[in-house]
């Protein structure tokens, strides 16, 4: 997985896998899902992010215990 903030454009991006994006579908405002050929979300876009996330410049990353 991988997290990338571009401050120039004001995206966060999580990508969940190399898989090549096929379809893209803005979900709510501001907030896309990037689909692969056959349907599995392989990434989200939080578009003006700077106004929807508190640090989107920091990430902390929390797993469930087992």
């Amino acid at each position: 997985m991988t997290v990338r903030y571009d401050r120039e454009v004001d995206v966060l991006r999580i990508l969940f896998n190399d898989h090549q994006i096929a379809e893209s579908d803005e979900v709510a405002p501001g907030i896309v899902l990037d689909y692969d050929a056959v349907g599995r979300v392989v990434g989200i876009e939080v578009l003006d992010a700077s106004e929807q996330v508190s640090d989107p410049g920091s990430i902390r990353l929390q797993t469930a215990a087992a």
